[in-house]
C-alpha cells in the first residue's frame, strides 16, 4: 500500500498531541466551517449525539473538498460538546459565559460527547466513510471563587468545549470520569480505531513511530 497519512481537520493542539503520543504524526488542516450555523440548520429535536456527529462530518468533508491533501490519506474530523441538563454546550468564548457554565456544572456530573468522522481518500476522492460518537461522564469538583477567577483569567476555558480541559489546568477541577479519557481531550482512540477498521484500515498502517 502507498504511504498513508492521517489528516486532522482540527486546530486543536490537544487532539494533535493525543495522536502524536499514540504513534501518529498527523497532517493538520484547519476547517473553518461555521459550527453554530451548522447546528442551527439541523432539524429541531436532533439528538445531541447526532449534532456532534454532523459537526464532525462537516469539518472532515470541508477539508476533503478544499484542502491540498496527499494522494492516499484518511481525514478525521471531530467535534466535542458538553451535555448539561439535556442542553449541549460548546465553547463559551467569553469570561461571562464561562463563569455561568461553571455555575451550572460545579459539583455535578455531565456528559462530554465527541463526534468523529473518518473519510478514506484516494486521488482526491472519498472512497469510504464512517461516523460515530463517544460519551464520557465527567464529575466536576467545586472550585472556590478565587480558584474559578484564576482559572477563567488564564483564558483556557474560553476556547474549549464545556469550559474545561482534562489534560490542562481544568484537570484540577475534575474529580473523576467514567469512560475514555482521550475522548474527553477531544479524539477518542478506541472509537477512532474502530472507525478506521470500518474503512478498511488498521492503526499500524498509520503509525510513524511504533512503540519499541
Amino acid at each position: 500500500m502507498p504511504d498513508l497519512s492521517l489528516v486532522l481537520a482540527s486546530a486543536s493542539p490537544a487532539r494533535r498531541e493525543v495522536l502524536r503520543s499514540a504513534g501518529i504524526e498527523p497532517i493538520v488542516r484547519v476547517s473553518d466551517v461555521d459550527e453554530d450555523a451548522i447546528a442551527e440548520a439541523l432539524p429541531p429535536g436532533t439528538p445531541p449525539r447526532q449534532v456532534v456527529i454532523e459537526l464532525a462530518r462537516a469539518k472532515a468533508h470541508h477539508i476533503a473538498a478544499t484542502a491540498e491533501l496527499p494522494a492516499e490519506c484518511v481525514v478525521v474530523g471531530c467535534d466535542s460538546m458538553l451535555l448539561v441538563d439535556d442542553v449541549l454546550q460548546g465553547k463559551p468564548h467569553t469570561p461571562e459565559v464561562a463563569r455561568a457554565r461553571w455555575g451550572e456544572m460545579a459539583g455535578r456530573s455531565a456528559d462530554l460527547i465527541t463526534g468523529h468522522c473518518v473519510l478514506r481518500m484516494s486521488a482526491g476522492a472519498v472512497t469510504a466513510e464512517s461516523v460515530d460518537c463517544s460519551a464520557t461522564t465527567v464529575h466536576f469538583a467545586k472550585p472556590d471563587a478565587a480558584e474559578l477567577d484564576a482559572y477563567i483569567a488564564t483564558g483556557e476555558p474560553l476556547q474549549v468545549a464545556g469550559a474545561f480541559t482534562l489534560d490542562g489546568l481544568g484537570g484540577w477541577f475534575v474529580d473523576r470520569i467514567e469512560g475514555d479519557p482521550s475522548s474527553v481531550i477531544g479524539i477518542g482512540l478506541p472509537l477512532l480505531r474502530r472507525l478506521l477498521g470500518d474503512v478498511g484500515l488498521t492503526i499500524a498502517q498509520l503509525w510513524r513511530h511504533p512503540p519499541a
